[in-house]
Parts: structure tokens; sequence; C-alpha cells
């Protein structure tokens, strides 16, 4: 079966921890927002009034299934391709670490726009400050600092176990996007997070990551997704 993500085709934004379990799985599937009127298709899937309409991309068609939210797409992918534990306590113990990387990207989207989606980041500059030296205080040692124990309590090689899940590649995009959107804030940081550090590197070095990223279907980062440079915020 090839699947079918629609995602916006500019950004790696939410999509690409889909993309991520794609790659890493070895599945075939089409970005379909990126081949011609792909965006137009999308939006028609999200306008159906019949069926089980996603209300926002990213989502997957598989076969017959249409299945949106990335927590709950990495979900059924993770089972058919062996990407989580195959005990239901196991699933929905990854699930339950996937929905607190969720909350966790939210956050990270709230540092640059504190005060809602709908308004640029040069109308809200004073209040992304204040968010972002907050965020960087108390949120990332909170969020980080759980990871990186649950890293040590499993033997340090992958969040579960000797065995990766969508989970870890999942925190190598926490990772790399926040090396991109605050090189400085990050760097001094990395030295709380050793076990992070090196699960990062051990996912860039997996062989289908590794030929991902250096494919022209890793979308470069940008300033369009959710993790976004601004010089101001990185000091």
């Amino acid at each position: 079966m090839k699947y079918e993500l629609y995602y916006w085709p500019e950004i790696q934004g939410r999509g690409e921890y889909v993309r991520l379990a794609l790659e890493e799985a070895g599945a075939a599937y089409v970005d379909v927002a990126r081949g011609p009127r792909g965006t137009a298709a999308m939006m028609k899937m999200m306008d159906a009034q019949q069926g089980t309409p996603p209300f926002a991309p990213p989502f997957l068609k598989a076969g017959k299934l249409v299945i949106g939210q990335t927590a709950n797409i990495l979900l059924y992918l993770g089972a058919r391709h062996g990407l989580a534990p195959k005990t239901e306590a196991g699933r929905l113990w990854v699930h339950q670490l996937q929905l607190t990387i969720t909350d966790f990207v939210v956050e990270i989207h709230d540092t640059h726009h504190p005060l809602g989606p709908s308004l640029y980041y040069e109308d809200q500059k004073a209040p992304a400050k204040k968010r972002t030296a907050e965020f960087w205080d108390e949120r990332v040692p909170k969020y980080l600092g759980y990871f990186e124990q649950l890293l040590v309590a499993n033997g340090g090689t992958y969040v579960t176990g000797r065995r990766p899940t969508y989970v870890d590649l999942s925190l190598f995009q926490i990772v790399e996007g926040l090396r991109y959107a605050f090189p400085k804030r990050m760097k001094a940081f990395e030295n709380n997070v050793p076990g992070l550090v090196g699960l990062h590197g051990r996912i860039a070095a997996r062989p289908n990551i590794e030929a991902y990223l250096a494919s022209e279907r890793r979308i470069p980062f940008n300033e369009q997704g959710i993790f976004r440079r601004y010089r101001e915020l990185d000091r």
C-alpha cells in the first residue's frame, strides 16, 4: 500500500514527524501537496461533508482510512512498521510520550507567536521575548529533562529500550529544530541533556534517515515553520 501524506508543501512543521516515521520504515508514500494541484486536493479533502474529514493537516490516507493529528498518525504507523512496542501497554506508553512532545511543540511555536498565530511576529516582539525567556528558563529543562531521565533509566540507547520508536524520531526533530531556531541557547543547554544529544546522533546515522536528510524530500528549515530563527530571541 502506498500512503498519501497531506501537509503544507513549503514547511517541515508537524508533518515532518510523520515524514520521519515513513522514511525510517522505508514505506512507500507520496507527499501529495508538493505535487501538481496537491494543495487543492488537500483542501478538498478537508472540506468534505461526508466520511471523516480532518480538521487540519497533517493527515494520512491509508487505503480507505483518513487519519488526522500527528500523534494519531504515528500511533497507526508505529504499530504497522515496527516503530512501537508490540504490547498494548507499550503502544499506549509511546503514544503518551508523543502527546507530551505534541504539547512541547505548541510551546516552541508560542515563543515567537505568544499572542496568537493570526498576528505577525513584528506585532508581538515584546511578548515573544518574555515568553522565550520563560521557555528556556522553565519549560525546556522540564520537557527535555523528562526525556533525558527516561533515556538514562532505559539504558541510554533509545527512550523505551534498545529499539527505536517514532518517539525517538520525534525527539531527533526536536533537537534539530531547537538547534536551528535557537543555536546559541541550545548550544549552552546541551550539556544538560547528553543522552538526547547522543540519541540525535544515533537517529541521524540510521541509514534511511541519513539518506532522507541528504535528499530533496527533506524541506529545509525556514522562517515559516514551527522552528523559526529570530536573533533577538536567541540571547
